[in-house]
């Protein structure tokens, strides 16, 4: 594929500045460019590579000043990493072909109605009353469970696991080694060990979410663990029995949110952050990389630490912390005074 850079500036709604003739056959970071490709600057860190980058074009804010001679085409954006995202939307669509049919050997349980538009792969598994939506893609070794719902146009990518009653919303992205809707980890102490508690409720997952590699879902154990339209959850995280995560949340890897807690809409949770259950996460808040959080979080918090508190409070606390040798070495000396 090949496009000048005045093609991709009509597609990004964008101004070129420069040879709008250049043609452009790749997409390279900014530090690693080279002749035929586009990079983009996004952030102000890498700001002195644009003047040496063999890139031919780079995608830019239009409020960005340039202090030296840029000897690429500079094709400006509003946002140029938005706009780096849907052009490589555009060639991801253009370069990977359209699957459909089933493929053999596979297992489609009798009666389940697969669309015409739709995929299933190679040694995948289909189970009794399956709902499919149109364009819904199966890859090799999926499982869906009886009862399982699946909507238009989401993708299940091999080795997905999805378990029997569980739904999954329109446009949803479900990454290798997910497991939708295992058993909650319930079990009752008695006298002599453990007895499990049946989990008899399911998961529910609405429109345009997109499920990292290796994550987890667990049912609830009665009604719904629910995932909001918009959350996009990395890999291998683990969301407990009878949870929900409100709409548009993100969570990045490793983070683990124990049962029944409610995380709410637009929250942004960093990697390792670990939520106690029966708790609630307010809209908006913000909850930095390996905090523990025991308690209730407020609306729009800013929250660090173990256990966490406020992201202000934490600062103060470190500044102290690394104060704490040469107070150490004050208290000494007045003490030795004191002595005398």
């Amino acid at each position: 594929m090949e496009f000048s850079a005045q093609q991709i500036a009509a597609l990004a709604g964008g101004v070129v500045e420069g040879d709008g003739s250049v043609k452009i056959n790749t997409i390279a970071k900014i530090e690693e460019g080279k002749p035929g490709a586009i990079s983009f600057l996004a952030n102000p860190k890498y700001t002195q590579y644009i003047y040496s980058t063999q890139s031919s074009a780079v995608l830019v804010s239009k409020d960005f000043v340039a202090e030296k001679p840029v000897s690429a085409t500079l094709i400006r954006v509003d946002d140029p990493y938005a706009t780096v995202a849907h052009l490589l939307t555009i060639a991801q669509q253009m370069m990977t072909p359209e699957k459909t049919g089933i493929e053999q050997p596979s297992y489609v349980s009798e009666g389940v109605n697969v669309p015409d538009d739709a995929y299933i792969g190679a040694f995948a598994y289909v189970g009794k009353g399956v709902s499919l939506g149109k364009g819904v893609k199966i890859y090799p070794q999926v499982y869906l469970g009886d009862g399982v719902t699946v909507g238009d146009n989401t993708v299940l990518y091999s080795g997905a696991k999805v378990y029997h009653g569980c739904k999954i919303g329109r446009g949803c992205i479900i990454h290798s080694g997910v497991v939708i809707g295992a058993d909650g980890f319930g079990f009752a102490p008695t006298a002599t060990g453990y007895d499990k508690i049946p989990q008899i409720g399911n998961v529910e997952i609405s429109d345009d979410v997109e499920i990292g590699a290796n994550t987890t879902i667990d049912r609830a154990m009665m009604g719904s663990t629910r995932i909001g339209k918009g959350v996009k959850l990395d890999n291998l995280i683990q969301i407990a029995h009878n949870c929900a995560v409100g709409e548009n949340t993100v969570m990045a890897a490793q983070a683990g949110v124990a049962g029944s807690t409610k995380v709410g809409s637009r929250c942004m949770i960093g990697g390792q952050v670990g939520l106690a259950g029966h708790i609630r996460v307010g809209d908006g808040a913000q909850i930095a990389a390996q905090s523990g959080m025991q308690k209730d979080v407020r609306s729009g918090a800013k929250i660090f630490g173990s256990p966490a508190q406020d992201v202000v409070e934490y600062a103060r606390q470190m500044v102290n912390i690394r104060n704490l040798p040469s107070l150490y070495s004050k208290v000494k000396e007045l003490e030795k005074k004191l002595n005398k």
